[in-house]
């Protein structure tokens, strides 16, 4: 008898050329708006950057979300108008959190700049439950050494946000939130963790989630209170992403999220007076786009 199916929904993610470089976007979906908190989920590269070429994102703003950038390869150097500077290696977590408002960039070091790079990684969005919108803007970094790693069966798992394996993340969240990077070799297979919404990203190589095939790419929302396995066909780099539902209506334009329309307007008539705070020595920013974000 095969496995019970558990998918209820499978994203293709879209290719969306950003420039120097191209990423595949999962969430927003016209079907799915998110799952769990998590409400934008794009995958960087991999891509290659020669020398005198790199990631070049100028400031821009941000309200009524936490961003989660996480990588696989290479660097990025934040910065932003709270005055944190940091570059992020693999397997290290930067927690912004905007609130009610921050600016933030997103380029590289001089010497990343000159020797270039390979990139790989992923930049995801939560939304902030109702009564965190309007809260301060914080940031924080955590380390690698400081994202728990557990053995299970032989299979490598790291617990980014949330609690899962036996294991906690230290990164305080603002909503129970499920972020999980396993790597898998050929016929290794994982135990489906619990979260209220649940989905499996393919980052790499094909896997089987209760032997229905997804490839690379490829997001599947799990339907609620899923359980079994996820099994690799091929090595296979998947993260589970998810936690508890929000409660409300979310809006998404350009960088910004919130539970009312209105504000977004207050946050588009912000940035376009300038109303926010620059980030530290610099004076380049992304203007008010025409057209939403898709």
């Amino acid at each position: 008898m095969s496995a019970k199916s558990v998918i209820d929904l499978l994203i293709e993610a879209r290719t969306r050329d950003l420039g120097k470089f191209s990423v595949r976007r999962s969430l927003p979906d016209r079907r799915r708006q998110r799952v769990g908190p998590f409400i934008f989920f794009d995958h960087m590269g991999a891509a290659e950057f020669q020398p005198g070429t790199g990631v070049d994102v100028r400031a821009h703003p941000h309200i009524g979300l936490a961003t989660i950038t996480y990588l696989f390869e290479g660097e990025i150097l934040h910065r932003d108008s709270l005055g944190y500077v940091q570059t992020i290696h693999p397997g290290a977590v930067n927690w912004m959190m905007a609130g009610r408002g921050i600016v933030h960039s997103e380029k590289v070091t001089e010497a990343v700049l000159a020797s270039g790079q390979r990139l790989h990684g992923l930049q995801t969005w939560v939304a902030l439950p109702i009564e965190a919108e309007e809260d301060e803007p914080t940031f924080q970094h955590y380390p690698a050494d400081d994202i728990p790693v557990v053995a299970v069966e032989g299979v490598e798992i790291r617990v980014v946000l949330g609690s899962a394996f036996g294991v906690s993340s230290p990164v305080a969240t603002r909503s129970e939130t499920l972020y999980v990077e396993v790597n898998l070799d050929p016929g290794q297979s994982v135990a489906i963790p619990a979260a209220e919404e649940l989905a499996v990203y393919v980052v790499e190589g094909s896997v089987a989630i209760n032997e229905e095939f997804v490839h690379a790419g490829m997001l599947a929302v799990l339907e609620s209170g899923a359980s079994g396995t996820v099994t690799a066909g091929t090595p296979a780099r998947i993260m589970f992403a998810g936690g508890d539902a929000l409660q409300g209506e979310r809006v998404i334009w350009w960088n910004f999220v919130s539970s009312s329309r209105e504000r977004l307007e207050q946050a588009k008539e912000d940035w376009r007076e300038q109303r926010f705070d620059a980030v530290p020595g610099e004076t380049d920013f992304m203007p008010l786009p025409e057209r939403r974000r898709e």
